[in-house]
């Protein structure tokens, strides 16, 4: 019989993050994810041909992304983090998946809303395969979504704009939950306020080339994490992996995942 001494653990559990980063076109979603520790890309949309990473060929059906997963998981290889790039293209390869299993030419064919809880089984299916991957082979898992502008119907005050993942809303809400840190990336913006007379001001917001990436929930955006890091963070191409594994180290105070061997690879030695 068990007891309370041998099964009872003490102390931070260390184990590879869940990334997911969305954001506005543009951004640097991608590069993002090939500044990763030894990253393969499984590729769901065009978009990587350009950078220097290892990938699968571009997967158009759900079946070829899970057979991706699967040889990860039974093959010797070097990879430290598996990137879906993007999760929101994956969305479309999983409705198709669904429609042929029960012999639906549409998502919507159905019924109201019964074809996105069918579609859950196949999701269900790859957060599983992930799980698999970062629990036994130690990998680090990023996925790479689109923002959408929708209406956010909040029970706090009247309905308004906001930049939300480009998921539907059943979806969204299983991979933020699963996920360690959601993370927004945008441009920063700065807001300005203009005198047009009568006592009144126009408040105006302007772009910058700086960008940021956001890890706590505004009203504009979805946000959050697990590690304690600052609201904001730079998002400078090419160092914005290390700027967040930094963080999460510095928030945790040890090393998380392969956070250690980002320092390796920053320092170049």
């Amino acid at each position: 019989m068990s007891t309370l001494k041998s099964i009872v653990k003490t102390g931070a559990v260390v184990k590879p993050p869940r990334i997911l980063l969305y954001g506005v076109e543009g951004i640097g979603k991608s590069f993002f994810g090939a500044s990763a520790i030894n990253p393969i890309f499984v590729p769901t949309e065009e978009g990587t041909e350009e950078l220097n990473v290892a990938r699968f060929p571009k997967a158009i059906k759900f079946d070829e992304v899970m057979d991706n997963l699967r040889l990860l998981y039974t093959e010797e290889h070097d990879y430290k983090t598996v990137v879906i790039d993007s999760i929101d293209w994956l969305e479309s390869l999983v409705w198709a998946h669904t429609c042929a299993v029960h012999a639906k030419s549409n998502i919507e064919d159905f019924g109201y809303g019964k074809g996105y809880k069918y579609a859950m089984d196949a999701w269900e299916r790859f957060i599983s395969g992930l799980d698999k991957l970062r629990e036994d082979k130690g990998l680090a898992v990023v996925l790479i979504g689109h923002a959408e502008i929708k209406r956010f119907d909040s029970p706090e005050l009247e309905p308004y704009d906001r930049y939300q993942i480009k998921l539907h809303n059943q979806i969204a809400s299983k991979l933020v939950e699963w996920c360690d840190a959601v993370l927004f990336a945008n441009y920063q913006i700065f807001t300005t306020k203009t005198d047009v007379g009568f006592n009144k001001k126009v408040v105006r917001g302007i772009g910058g080339d700086s960008r940021l990436m956001y890890t706590e929930e505004r009203p504009a955006f979805k946000a959050k994490n697990r590690y304690g890091l600052p609201p904001e963070l730079p998002f400078v191409k090419g160092e914005a992996w290390n700027t967040l594994m930094e963080a999460i180290r510095a928030g945790r105070q040890q090393p998380v995942g392969v956070v250690e061997e980002t320092k390796t690879k920053k320092g170049g030695k």
